[in-house]
């Protein structure tokens, strides 16, 4: 009996072994060498060579190749198509809902990116709080302390986290260890949330109570934007914004506008709405940390990434269902 075929859209950089020796013991591995959209199109019709896929691996560099997930490209893949598996905890480049009425699972990795996602977050808190990028530029400069001005200690400080969960969860394990309190607004309270840690069902309170609020909520039609000029105006003057989840959650032109009317007195970004385009206003703000998404730019997440979406693959392979299945499709 042949093997079922699993399609790699993506470059697989560090669980080689991994691919070869377990998911390739049960599944026949192609990998995408279309080189454009069209051309995968047609390479997923009848006859063609990945018309027999039962799943895909996705990562976000098959772009370059094939464009995003959206409806067209899900209602062209094989109907032997029955999961796609992607490598990331966001997944807001895949139309889940088309590929829902295609009978197409859809999974992605959300455990695997929280300490990495975290340690990110935790940076930029402490660096928007110490405004260690103004102090670097100095001594590169060779200014020394020329010009600084004292900054402020994260202790007792309040931390805000919109989005509870695994990034919201690991993020607030790191903040409580410098003494920051720890509020969170979630749509329910985390039942696995620190009993230290406070639930604030309205958004309004947590945004006049947080020193530093940090968004940790996925992409969609319903959080695209979400956070403007309401919320900055609901904020703290002085306070600060870390945002590690996706640019587009953010209105920028309010962002910029509270951060140039002083309503927020610095921003910690790791995202942006047009990636890779940073907004220039912004990289003219020296209280700004800007990253360019590091969020899980580490060998070890890379790689517990692609081995946890071999797994999800492996499973689906065996049950039907890949594993860490998107809410969408639960």
């Amino acid at each position: 009996m042949s093997k079922p075929q699993v399609l790699i859209c993506g470059t697989i950089v560090h669980a080689h072994d991994e691919l070869k020796n377990d998911l390739g013991s049960i599944a026949e591995i192609l990998h995408l060498d279309t080189p454009s959209r069209a051309e995968f199109f047609q390479a997923c019709s009848s006859g063609g060579k990945y018309a027999n896929i039962t799943a895909i691996y996705r990562h976000n560099d098959s772009v370059d190749k094939v464009g995003f997930f959206d409806a067209e490209l899900i209602n062209a893949l094989p109907e032997s198509l029955k999961s796609i598996c992607h490598n990331g905890a966001g997944y807001d480049q895949i139309d889940v809902h088309a590929a829902k009425a295609r009978g197409i699972t859809v999974s992605h990795t959300p455990a695997a990116v929280d300490d990495a996602t975290a340690d990110t977050a935790m940076f930029l808190v402490l660096s928007s709080l110490r405004q260690y990028y103004r102090a670097e530029v100095n001594a590169r400069l060779g200014k020394f302390k020329a010009g600084l001005k004292p900054a402020h200690d994260p202790e007792n400080k309040t931390l805000g986290i919109i989005g509870m969960g695994g990034i919201g969860s690991a993020l607030a394990k790191r903040a409580a260890a410098f003494d920051m309190k720890i509020i969170y607004h979630n749509r329910n309270p985390n039942p696995n949330a620190d009993p230290s840690y406070t639930y604030i069902s309205s958004q309004q309170e947590l945004l006049s109570q947080s020193d530093v609020v940090s968004l940790n909520l996925p992409l969609n039609k319903d959080t695209e934007k979400s956070f403007g000029k309401t919320q900055f105006d609901q904020m703290k003057t002085g306070a600060i914004l870390v945002n590690t989840a996706r640019g587009g959650v953010v209105d920028e032109e309010a962002l910029i506008d509270a951060l140039n009317s002083g309503k927020l007195s610095s921003a910690g970004l790791d995202v942006y709405p047009a990636e890779p385009k940073i907004d220039e206003r912004l990289i003219k703000m020296d209280q700004c940390i800007l990253l360019p998404h590091m969020g899980t730019e580490t060998v070890e997440t890379q790689k517990k990434m692609e081995v946890q979406v071999f797994g999800s693959i492996k499973t689906a392979i065996q049950t039907g269902k890949p594993s860490f299945i998107v809410k969408e499709h639960k």
